[in-house]
């Protein structure tokens, strides 16, 4: 039997993003034979006693406390997964930087851009490996995609175009919750899920230079919360309403770092799309097309020079022929799902931790995205292009002197 060093996690917060991260690092050992280490669920952080019950009963972990402190200070945990609400993020994770735990935070590490460069550097400083939930890096026809990319099959890149389409705010009638407050969750769509596919962007393409924006809230009020309520759930038209604080909607058009133009869409307000998460990408030789909605399957258009072949896009199916794939299941056109993208995401992020190593993801990809948010706000406010200026301490520090 191999002896490996075990890794102990604790997890704060166990709404959704907090049960998929526990058990994502439950399942590696059965997933990935071939790592260098093993996980132990020793405490998860929660507020709501049920919660904790179930982190105990239904998850494995030893045990479960309401004071957050608790997790952090456990002798027994060396990795801290914030998944807590996002004005609480930078608290917890500074807290647990200084502690000198790994430090795995989901997006957006702070709810406004200047919350997120402050938790970079206090990590940066401390010296403790990081990571950040940009979990769509991992769907195994996007890792085929960067590398049908980065080969040249594509040629040179010349345009981008990004979306995030969900409804979960599309209901009038849904609950007021934090996500619809700038001062709980800070600002919206650009926070929430526009991340995902700007970061998609950035490893795909390359750094964006220069942004022109547009933003709106075409739900202005909804019914105020009940106990226990999330934004899943509804109202009726007899409930008091309160005002939404940050945007529905969020819009770009972009020059890249390589002279590519691209632009992004990002809505919850939107009647359609359930989840599609998507891009294009299109260069002088060929192009690619994936949607979260359809996670096993890319559709990619490659130039015949001779002519001769018929024109078209080809489907092409997940498979182990593909990164990660065949560590859940064989032969090709199997499906794999959302979590199995957080499985991936976890172990690529833990066996940086065991390595020492900074993991990609981390907190400094986190800052790339809100230098953009940070340029792109400042357009949506003078109504003209931006330029991205990097927000990274570091840069800054080597930019000034």
């Amino acid at each position: 039997m191999t002896t490996r060093p075990r890794l102990g996690i604790g997890v704060i917060g166990f709404g959704w993003m907090g049960q998929a991260h526990s058990r994502s690092a439950a399942r590696i050992s059965s997933l990935f034979p071939d790592r260098s280490y093993d996980t132990d669920l020793v405490v998860c952080g929660d507020n709501v006693p049920e919660r904790q019950v179930q982190a105990v009963d239904g998850f494995g972990f030893r045990e479960a406390t309401a004071d957050w402190r608790k997790v952090i200070e456990h002798p027994d945990v060396h990795v801290v997964y914030v998944t807590a609400p996002n004005m609480m993020h930078e608290q917890l994770a500074l807290a647990s930087a200084e502690a000198g735990k790994a430090v795995f935070c989901e997006k957006p590490v702070g709810g406004k851009p200047d919350q997120t460069v402050r938790v970079e550097a206090a990590a940066r400083r401390a010296g403790v490996v990081t990571g950040v939930g940009y979990n769509y890096r991992w769907a195994p026809l996007v890792q085929h995609a960067k590398h049908l990319i980065e080969s040249g099959q594509l040629g040179e890149i010349t345009n981008y175009r990004g979306r995030f389409f969900s409804m979960y705010g599309a209901d009038p009638m849904g609950l007021l919750s934090w996500r619809f407050s700038i001062d709980e969750a800070g600002y919206g769509v650009s926070s929430d899920i526009l991340s995902h596919s700007v970061d998609l962007a950035t490893m795909l393409v390359g750094p964006i230079t220069s942004v022109s924006g547009t933003m709106e809230t075409f739900i202005r009020e909804r019914p105020m919360p009940k106990a226990g309520g999330t934004h899943y759930d509804r109202g009726s038209p007899d409930d008091p309403t309160g005002p939404v604080t940050n945007e529905d909607y969020a819009a770009a058009m972009v020059t890249f770092e390589n002279g590519a133009r691209g632009t992004f869409e990002s809505s919850r307000a939107i009647i359609g799309p359930e989840s599609q998460m998507a891009f294009d990408v299109y260069g002088t030789k060929g192009a690619l097309r994936w949607n979260l909605e359809t996670l096993n399957e890319l559709e990619v258009f490659l130039v015949d020079e001779s002519g001769a072949a018929p024109r078209g896009y080809t489907k092409v199916y997940a498979g182990e022929r593909y990164p990660y794939h065949g560590n859940f299941v064989p032969g090709d056109a199997n499906s794999i799902g959302y979590e199995d993208l957080k499985v991936i995401e976890n172990y690529e992020f833990l066996s940086a931790v065991a390595r020492g190593e900074q993991h990609a993801p981390g907190f400094a990809e986190a800052v790339d995205y809100v230098s953009f948010q940070d340029a792109w706000l400042r357009s949506c406010e003078s109504g003209s292009w931006a330029g991205v200026v990097s927000l990274r301490e570091d840069v800054c520090w080597k930019r000034s002197g």
